[in-house]
C-alpha cells in the first residue's frame, strides 16, 4: 500500500484517564494527520507540522469535519446469539433454555453457520469494530466458519469452540475428552493464523463437570499463548448454583482457579458479584474483565463496579455481549455503561468511555503492544466517525464546546450512521 495521510480531527488515549479525565491520558489534534504506512501506524500528529516533512508518495485523504479515533475493541460477544438479539429478556438461566441453546444448536449445520458468521463480522465493521473476542457455539464447525469469515476481512478476532458437558441441552453436549479433542485441532488449525487467535472456552462453571474444567485446564497449559474466555459471577441464582455444584470452592472464581484458568490472557465476562478477595486473584493472576452493561441491564443480572476492578489493577474492556446485549454497536454500550455506573455513584466520562473501548480493551485482550491506539508500529485499525450523521448528533455537535462534549454526545446520542467508515490495517472495509 501507498503511504497515506488521513486528514481530519483525531482522537486517541495513552493511559486510562479515570473518571475525572485525566487530560495527559490523551491526545487530540483538532487538525490532525494519522500517517499510515503499508497497514501500520508511522506518525501522528498537527496537520500542519506532518503534511511538511512527510515526504514525497504521501496519498492525502481528506476528512476533515468528521473525527479518527482507533477501531472499537468488542471484548465478549456470542455470534450464534444475533438471531435472537431482542428477545424478551427475563432471567439468565431461563433466558438462555428459551432462546440461547435452541439458536445455538443451528449451528450444526455448517451452512449456516457459515450464513451467520459472514453477518456477524459485516455487522461488526459497520459498527466500528474492528477486534472481537467471541462466543461460537459447541459446534466445531461453528469456529471454522467464524474464523473464515474474519481471515478474509482480515479482522482481529479471538474465538473458539463452547465447551457443555451437563446441565444443557443433549445436542449441545460434548465431553470432557471431545471438547479437549477438537478445541486442540480447532486451536492447531486457526490460533496465530493471521490476525486469528483461540480461546479456550468453558461457557460458564454450571455447564462443565470437573472432568471438562480440568482437560480445558490442561489445554492452556499446553497452549499458554492461547486465550481463556469465560463467564464469571454475572447471576446471583447462577452463583448459588455454581456454589452448590462445587461445594468445596472458596467462591466462583476458586472454581476456575482450582483448574489453572484464572492466568494472564483470561478474560471473564460480567463479574458483577464479586469480592475484594476475588478481584485480588483477577489482578494477581493478571486476568481480565469484560464489562458488558447493556445485557446486565437486559437481563436484571446487576450492577458493575468498575472503580473496584480499576483500583485493584484489572485489566478492563468493555462487551456487547449480544445476544443478551441489543446491539453491537459499541456507542449504545457505552451509554449503558455510563447509566449503570451511576446508579453506583461511579463515572464515565466521554474519555474514559474511549479508553475501554480502545487502549482498555486491548489491555484486556493483551494486545495493547501491537493496537488500541496510534503510537508509531501499531496496526492501523481505527473508524471515521460522523456526527452530523442525523439532525440530533448535528445539532448536538454545534453546540459542543470541546472534543470531549463531541465523544460524550456520540456516546449518548450515536449508532451505526455515526460510523462513516471502519478501515483495518489501513484499508476501508465498510
Amino acid at each position: 500500500m501507498a503511504r497515506q495521510a488521513f486528514r481530519c480531527s483525531i482522537l486517541h488515549c495513552l493511559d486510562d484517564p479515570g473518571p475525572q479525565a485525566d487530560n495527559s491520558a490523551f491526545e487530540y489534534f483538532d487538525d490532525g494527520v494519522l500517517l499510515i504506512n503499508d497497514g501500520y501506524v508511522e506518525r501522528v500528529g498537527p496537520a500542519e507540522t506532518l503534511l511538511a516533512d512527510a515526504g514525497d508518495g504521501v496519498e492525502v485523504v481528506d476528512h476533515r469535519g468528521k473525527l479518527i479515533v482507533p477501531g472499537f475493541i468488542d471484548c465478549h460477544v456470542h455470534y450464534p446469539q444475533v438471531e435472537i438479539i431482542a428477545s424478551y429478556g427475563e432471567q439468565l438461566l431461563d433466558w438462555l433454555d428459551r432462546y440461547a441453546f435452541p439458536a445455538e444448536a443451528r449451528f450444526s449445520d455448517e451452512a449456516y453457520a457459515a450464513e451467520v458468521a459472514e453477518f456477524f463480522v459485516d455487522e461488526l465493521l459497520k459498527n466500528g469494530t474492528t477486534t472481537a473476542m467471541v462466543f461460537a457455539t459447541v459446534h466445531p464447525q461453528s469456529v471454522d466458519a467464524l474464523f473464515d469469515a474474519a481471515a478474509r476481512r482480515n479482522v482481529r478476532l479471538i474465538a473458539g469452540k463452547v465447551l457443555m458437558d451437563r446441565n444443557c441441552p443433549e445436542n449441545l453436549r460434548d465431553t470432557a475428552e471431545s471438547g479437549y479433542q477438537d478445541s486442540k485441532a480447532l486451536l492447531l488449525r486457526w490460533h496465530g493464523k493471521g490476525r486469528l487467535s483461540y480461546a479456550i472456552t468453558p461457557r460458564f462453571a454450571v455447564t462443565s463437570s470437573e472432568d471438562q474444567l480440568r482437560s480445558a485446564g490442561k489445554l492452556g497449559r499446553e497452549f499458554p499463548e492461547a486465550y481463556v474466555h469465560t463467564h464469571l459471577a454475572e447471576n446471583l441464582d447462577e452463583v448459588s448454583r455454581v456454589a452448590r455444584q462445587f461445594p468445596w470452592s472458596k467462591s466462583y472464581l476458586d472454581v476456575y482457579d482450582q483448574f489453572g484458568l484464572v492466568r494472564e490472557r483470561s478474560v471473564f465476562a460480567h463479574c458483577l458479584h464479586l469480592d475484594a478477595r476475588d478481584r485480588q486473584a483477577l489482578a494477581a493472576n493478571s486476568a481480565a474483565i469484560a464489562f458488558c452493561p447493556s445485557s446486565n441491564l437486559f437481563l436484571g443480572s446487576g450492577l458493575f463496579d468498575l472503580d473496584g476492578a480499576a483500583g485493584a489493577g484489572i485489566a478492563v474492556g468493555v462487551g456487547s455481549d449480544v445476544g443478551g446485549g441489543t446491539s453491537l454497536n459499541t456507542f449504545r454500550t457505552l451509554h449503558d455503561a455510563y447509566k449503570m455506573l451511576q446508579f453506583d455513584q461511579q463515572f464515565l466520562p466521554a474519555l474514559r468511555g474511549l479508553y475501554l473501548a480502545t487502549l482498555g480493551g486491548a489491555r484486556a485482550l493483551s494486545l495493547d503492544h501491537c493496537l488500541g491506539n496510534f503510537e508509531a508500529g501499531k496496526e492501523a485499525d481505527f473508524v471515521l466517525l460522523d456526527d452530523t450523521s442525523t439532525s440530533m448528533t448535528r445539532l448536538r455537535a454545534a453546540h459542543a464546546r470541546d472534543v470531549a462534549e463531541r465523544f460524550f454526545a456520540l456516546m449518548m446520542l450515536g449508532d451505526d450512521r455515526a460510523v462513516a467508515q471502519t478501515y483495518v490495517m489501513g484499508e476501508a472495509v465498510s
